[in-house]
């Protein structure tokens, strides 16, 4: 069935989310709740949000408001409708009774239920209800979270689920995976249990709250926050409500019973007022010190709080070997922790799933890790796995891996979509190269790189595998969250420390040349970029022939903020989009004030719809709401340039002196009312004369050489002063930007 148009019942946080996800891929959505007034305020809130919840924020109104009472009849002419009010069961009956004698023949009806089972939801409903009623579980903010579990029941009908799967992977671009009716569905009930083991083995093996963080972190393909900073995050409060609802309805016998046991010092911290972050702090808290604020952390043993202390553990990307291998309490920890995580959801297989892949899905698109409980088991290796495991009765999957020892088990990666994704690929995929920083695959007629770095920043490596790359059509693609964080500044920094300018020169040069070859390569070159794109990722992007961008990308030039200028060729190639507008063609100073005024301020886009006006996509570049599909997309825009021609370099005609009189003018009036200090005075001088040309005049003619010039001339006088290195200091110990 086709769905074009959608009702949501309830306007919290979830059914303002959902609803503004909706208007994001152009479908026309109603949104009731008690009084139009409360409507009204969530459509407010929705339009204000930060982040936003709307890719693009002129499209508000597309959002219909009004009540239950008396708009209740949007129902009849909707083909979903969706109940997302307070998680009460009473509340929720009679909703669906007004809807099922209000909707038309066939709609869909769908609860947003985190917790309540769908046999409790639909024990009220016929049959013939039954057929077209589930749960649809959006994680919040619906926006950013891929994942979205649809829950079924066993009078579905099949069809009808998987038509709503479908326009939920297509058009609002979820990873929707069908599962099964079970406490905490898939992604909640695997997540949790993780974050106990996490929890119960530290207060075990008598480790600090920093130490397991930064095991259950980073290293383990898992958000930086670790386990006790996800639960401050989450609030430790809610979390001993989901626990107490998981004992309630899980088996006694059920391996989750024993880590979701009372915790008395989370008890202790919840009487006293510390529930996480939103409360006086929790497992950590910020402590004021001498008009200072000082992280602190608890101490597991004796509950008081004393200065964090951050943990090395000397491993920068995700390698579960090397961790678990390790000779010491941290690696013990780390295979206790992982083994048990994957004992137990290999458990559920096929109680929650008779896919394991979805189990793997759900933890990436719900709880962003990199690899789920089975990548992990492939990870180790099946037969290193059951050497070390002690039992697994009862547990079917892993008996019959067991009688077989297959290290090739996993087979086909995302199953749950038929969308031809990087993940599926890879496989089939010959890998050609493979340094430090980026790996080379070979798939048909062209290759594909991969960064592999911590946020894919960007070195000598990477260049190097981008380089090499372009003897074939090539898509820059990652399947980690982000494209490319920019230039490694920890890599730069090294350098600096020693006095050795010489080094960060070549590099930059090496970058500059290697976005050059990408831009004039006898092959298309796609970048196909989501998550963070900024400063020399977003440098690579800009370069590239063609352009596939996720709907959800924060991009931007951010040098200025630790004190530099964008040296890459992010300056000459935004500098020559703007050239090209109508009113850079009547005034040829419109262009470098403009770009001035973007990356001086370092603005970012947080969507494509963002990216556009500022000139880091052009209208002709894919906008994708659907992760998943930048690689199938990226790929028929290869197949659509089979007769490419690289692009007519850039000459650039500037004003020079005059023009760098007229930026000097702007910083001068925002260093007087002090929006920028003696650093940032500097810093935009050197921005000013790589946009106005430097000494030049109308009459010349620069090439993108010259613009490449100076950018790394700017760059170079930047990077050698004290105050700069004190900025990116600063960012790199605190991942905040320092005024100077």
């Amino acid at each position: 069935m086709e769905i074009k148009k959608v009702v949501i019942i309830g306007s919290g946080t979830m059914g303002s989310g959902i609803a503004a996800h909706l208007c994001n891929a152009n479908i026309p959505v109603t949104l009731l709740d008690l009084t139009t007034e409360i409507s009204q305020k969530a459509r407010d809130r929705i339009h204000k949000s930060k982040p936003p919840l709307l890719i693009d924020k002129s499209k508000i109104n597309n959002i219909n408001i009004g009540n239950i009472n008396d708009d209740f009849d949007a129902v009849k002419d909707a083909d979903w409708i969706v109940e997302a009010v307070v998680e009460r069961i009473d509340i929720k009956h009679n909703i669906y009774e007004k809807i099922f004698s209000s909707r038309k023949t066939g709609a869909i009806v769908s609860s947003n239920t985190s917790s309540i089972p769908i046999k409790v939801l639909s024990e009220k409903l016929n049959d013939d209800q039954k057929k077209d009623f589930c749960i649809t579980h959006f994680f919040n903010p619906v926006r950013y979270m891929g994942l979205l579990e649809i829950v079924k029941n066993e009078n579905n009908d099949l069809n009808k689920i998987n038509s709503l799967k479908k326009f939920c992977e297509q058009e609002l671009g979820k990873g929707a995976i069908v599962c099964n009716d079970t406490p905490g569905f898939l992604g909640n009930r695997i997540g949790v249990f993780a974050m106990q083991v996490a929890m119960t083995e530290a207060f075990k093996m008598n480790l600090s709250i920093e130490e397991a963080d930064a095991v259950f972190g980073r290293p383990m393909g898992i958000p930086k926050t670790g386990v006790f900073g996800l639960y401050d995050l989450i609030g430790i409060d809610l979390m001993a409500d989901v626990l107490k609802s998981f004992i309630k309805e899980l088996p006694k016998n059920d391996p989750f019973q024993a880590v979701a046991k009372e915790i008395p010092l989370i008890t202790k911290l919840i009487q006293s007022g510390y529930t996480g972050r939103k409360g006086k702090g929790g497992f950590y808290r910020m402590n004021k010190q001498k008009n200072q604020k000082i992280l602190e952390a608890i101490d597991l043993k004796t509950s008081e709080y004393s200065t964090s202390k951050k943990i090395e553990l000397g491993i920068d990307t995700v390698n579960l070997n090397l961790l678990i291998n390790r000779k010491d309490k941290y690696g013990e920890y780390a295979w206790s922790v992982i083994s048990k995580i994957i004992k137990y959801a290999s458990s559920l297989v096929p109680g929650i799933t008779d896919k394991f892949n979805d189990i793997d899905e759900a933890m990436r698109l719900g709880f962003n890790w990199a690899m789920g409980p089975f990548e992990m088991l492939k990870s180790i290796g099946v037969k290193n796995f059951f050497s070390r495991i002690d039992n697994f009765e009862n547990n079917k999957f892993l008996e019959n891996l067991s009688k077989t020892i297959d290290e090739n088990f996993y087979g086909e990666r995302q199953q749950y979509t038929d969308i031809e994704t990087l993940g599926k690929i890879k496989p089939k995929a010959t890998k050609i190269d493979k340094n430090k920083s980026a790996e080379i695959y070979r798939f048909k007629d062209f290759n594909i790189v991969e960064f592999t770095t911590k946020a894919c920043a960007l070195d000598y490596d990477s260049m190097d595998a981008l380089k090499n790359a372009t003897d074939k059509p090539l898509i820059i693609i990652n399947e980690s969250m982000q494209f490319s964080a920019g230039v490694n500044l920890t890599y730069t920094m090294n350098f600096a420390d020693k006095g050795d300018f010489k080094s960060i020169e070549k590099f930059i040069k090496y970058f500059q040349e290697t976005c050059k070859h990408l831009k004039y390569s006898d092959h298309p070159v796609v970048s196909a970029p989501s998550g963070l794109v900024l400063g020399g990722g977003e440098e690579v992007a800009i370069q590239s022939n063609f352009v596939v961008a996720h709907s959800n990308i924060v991009m931007g030039l951010v040098e200025t903020g630790v004190g530099l200028v964008p040296a890459g060729g992010g300056c000459k190639e935004v500098l020559w989009r703007w050239m090209q507008t109508d009113e850079a063609k009547a005034d040829p100073d419109f262009a470098p004030l403009k770009v001035f005024n973007i990356i001086g301020y370092g603005k970012t886009a947080t969507s494509t719809v963002e990216a556009e006006p500022l000139k880091f996509l052009r209208p002709e570049d894919k906008k994708v709401m659907n992760r998943n599909s930048l690689f199938e997309i990226s790929k028929k825009v290869l197949l659509e340039n089979k007769e490419f021609t690289p692009p007519e370099e850039c000459k650039f005609k500037l004003s020079g002196k005059t023009l760098k009189e007229k930026m000097k003018k702007v910083l001068e009036k925002l260093y007087n009312e002090k929006i920028i200090l003696d650093h940032g005075m500097i810093v935009g001088t050197e921005l000013a004369n790589v946009l106005s040309g430097g000494d030049t005049s109308l009459e010349k003619t620069l090439s993108e050489d010259d613009l490449y010039k100076l950018e790394l001339d700017s760059f170079m006088k930047l990077i050698e002063m004290t105050k700069t290195q004190e900025r990116i200091k600063h960012t790199l110990a605190t991942g905040k930007l320092l005024v100077n």
